[in-house]
């Protein structure tokens, strides 16, 4: 089997596979890492995201300025 030519259309899904997979280990790491620094207590836990019950409690940005 040999395979000398590959056409670009192929050629352009087996970069776009090879970056795909770099990025998702990069960020696989990133994940992985923070949270062996949390456990180890080397950096401070990241802040929770906010709830909707948080954002329902705030007032609406026209209603805080008032209506003009």
């Amino acid at each position: 089997m040999n395979l000398g030519y590959i056409d670009p259309g192929s050629g352009s899904m087996i970069l776009q596979v090879m970056l795909g997979g770099i990025a998702a280990a990069a960020v696989a790491l990133k994940v992985f890492w923070r949270r062996v620094l949390e456990f180890l207590h080397l950096s401070k836990p990241s802040e929770p995201l906010p709830t909707a019950e948080a954002t329902a409690a705030e007032p609406e940005a026209s209603e805080r300025s008032g209506k003009l």
